[in-house]
């Protein structure tokens, strides 16, 4: 059987030479101006995103009294653990040093989100001077329901006095309100709760207090109802010169989006719009970095003002962006008593003068930009996986557990990784552990040791967007043209957009160690590679043998462009609803960061 079509070769290598040329370019800053002229005299270089892949929807907090210390949480929608923490002290290097939700405990209603868009929408991290204490206060969504259900916006927040301690995070604590995206403001002993209404029912930012020790909430306060622009939504207040400022999103989350601001000199308005609304927006230009919007301000030690805000690494096309909506950062001019001036976003950007360069932060995570390259030992001493490791949904403890030499040993799950539906999976869960893809070019790879004797039984790696989105290169146990159960390669593809047809084919006789005809036996390295912006590569080969290695399918990205999350690459195991149980045992797991494509 042909592998790889000619055709599909062609494509890869004139695509991958293309990129690689654009590549080389991108990061030289000889060949990159500046993206704004300078607004102060000691520029430093960045690039964007600062939090590449799955992060979406950041707000961020600059701690003095933490080491100086700047602090960033992102949405996290069905991904667990959720609410992801990063922390920089010079603005470059973003290390992962915790997540909010990582029990259970804390909000057990996440196991039960029906719809791939559901879950953690949007979370805002503020920091409680005279309580040293942190808040994080956001929405679980129901996306399934209509927006007029109440019971679709589950508001809730988390607080902590050890941002960096996990089991210091508290429980869930539940407020009513129709709508999304809260923000908290604190002053005079107050802390004041701006929120986004559900904008298919009554658009408008709404205003209250709130008891935090309770949850017990005031009566709402329509207080800007936006510049006209679809979804105002994302608000978040400072205050400056004697001015309350009102920042939010308009437009949705698409290639509308953008940032709009107004202003008022009392806490509850009335505010007054910006004429140069919007400050941020890459939309309707030629720009590779699309959909920006959901932004935040905050201050550095030289009491300069920067934005975080998301965006997408699509251009106008919005066709191929595999890690959809990510975390950028940009400079922003606020002169006394005027409007804050937003500096364009691009890839290479030129800004405030950043601390001096500091890795020396807490935490058990790596940084963002860094590979994998894990042997034998996944657990820690207290049995843990590594911090960065994710799941889809809450996991079933029994289907990851450590191995001989402290490897991976992997359970199936009844489900595949569509599920029941595409958007549920009900109480057995996918059988999935992965980590986000946040390079453009990488390879990818795990050794699985693997027995199998049942039809469907299943191993595999996936490029996993959400159960109706994702591309996997299973082994799986299926009839031959005689009916003998044998190991196949099966690729197969599930999107909102057509698909390729599924490619089957038997693994290589000679690959199958096992002695018994009933059984296989198989040590397969599992690989995805992203050589080009646009097509991932499927292949397998024999552990020790790597010149055997055979290219499966080329499959373009485009399938898993989509939403409002990110791809996850990781290694899963199923039955597909049969009576298998076949553990698989995964080690040499890989991830090989080789290019970042930014222009």
């Amino acid at each position: 059987m042909t592998f790889l079509s000619l055709g599909l070769a062609l494509l890869l290598f004139l695509s991958t030479s293309r990129v690689l040329a654009q590549l080389d370019s991108s990061l030289d800053e000889s060949l990159n101006a500046p993206s704004e002229p300078s607004v102060t005299s000691r520029n430093t270089t960045y690039y964007n995103p600062i939090l590449p892949g799955f992060y979406p929807d950041p707000s961020c907090i600059f701690l003095p009294s933490y080491e100086n210390t700047f602090f960033c949480v992102s949405s996290s929608f069905n991904a667990i653990p959720g609410i992801p923490i990063h922390a920089s002290k010079d603005l470059r290097n973003w290390k992962l040093v915790g997540h909010v939700l990582n029990r259970k405990e804390q909000l057990p209603r996440l196991a039960e989100t029906n719809r791939s868009t559901s879950g953690i929408w949007a979370p805002t991290l503020r920091y409680h001077e005279k309580s040293k204490t942190f808040y994080v206060i956001t929405t679980l969504v129901d996306d399934h329901l209509p927006q007029s259900n109440s019971s679709r916006w589950d508001n809730i927040f988390f607080q902590s006095k050890d941002l960096y301690r996990p089991t210091a995070w508290s429980k869930a604590t539940h407020f009513t309100f129709e709508g999304y995206d809260p923000d908290l403001y604190f002053e005079d002993g107050k802390t004041y709760l701006t929120a986004a209404h559900a904008w298919q029912v009554d658009p408008g930012i709404y205003q209250t207090q709130i008891d935090l020790d309770t949850g017990k909430i005031g009566e709402w306060k329509l207080i800007w109802e936006g510049t006209g622009g679809m979804a105002p939504e994302g608000p978040h207040i400072y205050k400056k010169d004697g001015w309350y400022y009102l920042l939010a999103a308009e437009g949705g989350t698409g290639l509308q989006h953008m940032v709009t601001i107004a202003r008022s000199r009392n806490l509850d308005g009335p505010f007054e719009s910006n004429p140069a609304n919007p400050v941020l927006t890459n939309a309707n230009t030629t720009s590779y970095f699309q959909t920006i919007g959901h932004a935040d301000l905050f201050q550095d030690g030289s009491g300069n003002w920067w934005s975080v805000a998301l965006s997408t690494r699509a251009g106008p096309q919005y066709l191929n962006f595999p890690m959809v909506r990510e975390t950028v950062l940009t400079p922003v001019t606020w002169k006394k008593g005027e409007w804050p001036v937003f500096s364009k976003i691009e890839g290479t950007m030129s800004g405030w003068a950043m601390p001096r360069e500091d890795r020396s932060i807490r935490g058990a995570g790596q940084f963002v930009d860094d590979g994998d390259n894990i042997y034998e030992s996944f657990f820690d001493s207290n049995g843990n996986l590594p911090a960065h490791f994710t799941y889809w949904r809450y996991p079933i403890p029994d289907y990851f557990t450590r191995g001989p030499l402290n490897v991976l040993r992997l359970r199936p799950s009844s489900n595949n990784l569509t599920a029941l539906n595409g958007n549920y999976a009900g109480p057995a869960g996918i059988a999935l552990v992965s980590r986000r893809q946040s390079h453009t070019l990488f390879t990818y790879s795990v050794d699985v040791e693997w027995e199998a004797s049942k039809q469907e039984e299943e191993i595999g790696v996936s490029a996993f967007l959400t159960q109706n989105h994702h591309i996997d290169l299973g082994v799986v146990m299926l009839p031959d043209s005689g009916g003998k159960l044998v190991p196949h390669f099966r690729y197969r593809g599930a999107s909102y957009i057509p698909m390729p047809e599924p490619i089957v084919t038997p693994v290589p006789a000679e690959w199958n160690l096992s002695s018994d005809d009933l059984k296989a036996k198989l040590k397969l390295r599992l690989e995805i590679k992203a050589s080009n912006m646009t097509h991932y590569a499927f292949s397998a080969g024999p552990v020790g043998a790597e010149s055997l290695t055979k290219t499966i399918a080329v499959i373009s990205n485009e399938g898993v462009s989509w939403g409002f999350t990110g791809v996850l690459l990781g290694v899963y195991s199923t039955s597909n609803g049969g009576e298998g149980n076949a553990e698989a045992y995964v080690s040499r797991w890989r991830y090989l960061p080789q290019g970042q494509y930014r222009d």
